[in-house]
């Protein structure tokens, strides 16, 4: 590059120079030209009629999830180092902070990567992620040991469980020790008081659960399935090359509270008797009426004895009532055409989706934390639907691979939710987990779009979530990875969940998109096990369930383990905390996104709001955050605004002008917060405003 600058300097006609982004934005300001201005997104990309870049938003879904599961523990994990102090030795955050910042590579997270290239990103997140297992270890250990002072060589006392999924978790698994308890920590990394219910692997319904006071918790066992003995067997050999004990014989769920940037301790211990368990150990239920009920809360979920499938959700509380109809169909992928479908491109066959199974056989579970149904559609799609008494959506859990291709035909897997409501062609999905944008099926805003690909051509990007609505209420889903999303036809939602093609696209990769596992010598067909939510409300109502589940999706609690005798444990730890004032919380549209020590002692605090303007009612506000009452223990002596990537101060940013083409000025200007208040330190956020500090303490 210098040789090639040199060269044309010598020339004199042009001169080349090493640029930034600074200087070829001031470059492009000085010209004083008029710009088009666009508002929309550049989503579904095309460079032909048949070639629609919409098959990487699902490609290799078990990467996404793979991202998006340390993403959400690293914000935890950068939480807990800031607490207790980056050590100078031993492990920390950063190597996880690189392997993800790698990962969204426009060639990582996409899917559009060599299968051996795809092992590297998993290797470094693998790496990042033990490493930073450590840190959380470590700083839990620290937190709940500080009854003796300040610890800097606490030993660990936690372990924690990956694959807790497909049930792999040795410390809830193994006997409990005589005399001792399974201690679990649980970690809210949310800005609010959080009540969910957890499940772990046991071999023992013979439990009780108690809560850090000392209380009863309500318990629930249901016995582990088959599809999950199956995939824990081959997964643990694939992932930890070792082949684990016997499958664990239940699901323990209990329910737990835990404050904001706080911790709460849970001891599960033997009864004292066999059979004196407090938990209620869940039987299947043979369902006799038409009709199959389940749901312990406000939310029901109606299916058909006949069919096996899902006819309507209800909501009692809210009156909301929506038949919905949820199934699972493939996509043929083309192949041996002018474009085949691959990593990047979605080109379905001119066939319309094949449906999986028009009735599905069926299990009831029935308990007092949640109700299951479990749906077997074929040899490789399995389905479990949750409904939690104190949740207002429904949980489904799918279980899909391996695709079978020895027909010779690549499969694009969809889930349908085809409910009875007239949406007028539109439809929403999130960008990147922040604005909600309309779409509109076969338009196109900037010019007159000519329908090639029906089916590719109005598939979207889903990282949050979609949904449709109708003059009275709303169906709304969302998601634990990036995905492609569509609504192909009037009142419905699908979701492409899993892809396994028999070609090339044609578009550099050089290789089919076919993922296997591999234990020893034998390969099979990925199997990929994940999560989508249901939700229905009134019209307008549904943006606070998207917005807080959401939230709670992507930073799950932090679960650690130990046994430990539960007597001593309470007098020597504090069982439940919070580093924020026990009375203050984060107001419920703002999320703290990240907490971050940094190598010059300054702390990195990014606060968003998370509504847009007018989404909902009361939430679309200016809103206010108290930054005394978030650190308690701790005093500010200095705090610095800074942009977005933390890299100048507020205070030094450039604001340009630009020339506009047509401006019709109907583009609002945003809403944003006022100055910091350095006295009574309050920071103001308006809607999708995310505000940067680095603050000294």
């Amino acid at each position: 590059m210098d040789k090639l600058i040199h060269y044309v300097n010598k020339d004199g006609r042009v001169n080349a120079l090493y640029s930034t982004p600074s200087i070829y934005v001031d470059a492009k300001h000085a010209t004083n030209e008029s710009w088009p201005l666009k508002t929309d997104d550049y989503f579904p990309y095309a460079d032909d009629g048949h070639s629609y870049w919409t098959g990487f938003f699902t490609s290799r879904p078990a990467l996404k999830r793979y991202i998006r599961m340390p993403s959400g523990y690293y914000l935890a994990a950068r939480q807990l180092e800031f607490f207790t102090g980056r050590k100078s030795n031993g492990f920390n955050t950063f190597s996880l902070g690189d392997a993800l910042g790698v990962t969204q590579h426009p060639d990582a997270v996409t899917g559009t990567a060599k299968q051996h290239t795809t092992d590297d990103y998993a290797k470094r997140l693998a790496i990042g992620a033990s490493e930073s297992e450590a840190v959380v270890s470590s700083a839990l250990s620290c937190l709940v040991n500080s009854k003796s002072g300040p610890c800097s060589t606490t030993s660990l006392l936690f372990s924690q469980c990956q694959l807790l999924n497909i049930s792999y978790c040795p410390p809830t698994e193994e006997d409990i020790p005589e005399g001792k308890n399974l201690v679990v920590v649980a970690y809210n990394p949310l800005g609010w008081n959080r009540t969910d219910i957890i499940k772990i692997p046991v071999n023992n319904a013979d439990l009780i659960v108690k809560d850090s006071m000392g209380n009863l918790v309500e318990a629930q066992f249901i016995k582990l399935d088959n599809i999950t003995r199956n995939l824990r067997k081959l997964y643990v050999k694939a992932y930890l090359g070792i082949s684990p004990k016997r499958a664990p014989k239940y699901w323990l769920f209990f329910r737990v509270s835990v404050s904001p940037l706080g911790w709460n301790t849970y001891f599960i211990s033997k009864a004292s008797q066999k059979g004196s368990s407090a938990g209620y150990v869940t039987k299947m239920d043979i369902p006799l009426k038409q009709t199959v009920e389940i749901g312990p809360g406000n939310l029901k979920a109606s299916f058909s004895s006949k069919t096996g499938q899902l006819k309507r959700l209800y909501n009692s509380k809210t009156g909301v009532d929506i038949p919905v109809h949820q199934s699972y169909l493939w996509y043929g992928s083309s192949v041996n055409s002018d474009q085949d479908s691959g990593a990047y491109i979605f080109r379905p066959d001119v066939s319309p989706p094949v449906l999986v199974a028009r009735s599905v056989p069926i299990k009831v579970m029935r308990g007092p934390l949640v109700d299951e149904i479990h749906q077997q559609f074929n040899s490789w799609i399995s389905q479990v639907i949750r409904i939690y008494k104190d949740k207002e959506h429904a949980e489904l859990e799918f279980t899909i691979g391996p695709i079978l291709t020895k027909d010779s035909v690549g499969k694009e897997v969809i889930t349908k939710m085809a409910a009875n409501m007239a949406t007028d062609k539109v439809f929403y999905t999130d960008s990147n987990g922040r604005d909600f944008l309309k779409r509109v099926r076969d338009y196109r805003a900037d010019w007159d779009l000519q329908v090639t690909q029906p089916v590719a051509g109005n598939y979207y990007p889903v990282n949050l979530g979609m949904y449709i609505t109708d003059n009275k209420s709303e169906l709304s889903v969302l998601v634990d990875r990036a995905t492609g999303g569509a609504s192909i036809k009037d009142g419905e939602i699908e979701l492409m969940l899993h892809r396994r093609l028999l070609s090339d696209d044609d578009r550099g990769v050089r290789e089919a998109l076919y993922e296997t596992v591999c234990v020893e010598s034998t390969c099979e067909g990925l199997t990929v096990r994940g999560n989508y939510y249901l939700g229905i409300h009134k019209k307008g109502d549904g943006s606070r369930w998207r917005r807080t589940t959401g939230q709670e999706i992507y930073s799950p609690l932090v679960l650690a383990f130990g046994h430990e005798n539960q007597e001593q444990w309470k007098a020597s730890h504090i069982t439940k905390a919070t580093i924020m004032n026990p009375k203050y919380s984060l107001p419920p549209n703002v999320a703290l996104i990240t907490l971050q020590e940094l190598d010059n002692g300054g702390v990195l605090i990014r606060l968003a709001h998370l509504y847009e303007a007018g989404e909902d009612v009361d939430y679309s506000k200016i809103t206010k955050v108290q930054l005394k009452e978030m650190f308690v223990g701790k005093r500010i002596k200095a705090i610095k605004e800074t942009s977005l990537s933390a890299n100048q101060g507020k205070n030094e940013m450039k604001k340009m002008h630009w020339n506009i083409e047509y401006d019709s000025g109907s583009e609002s200007a945003p809403i944003r917060g006022g100055p910091l208040d350095m006295s009574r330190l309050v920071v103001e956020l308006g809607p999708m405003e995310i505000r940067t500090f680095i603050v000294k303490f």
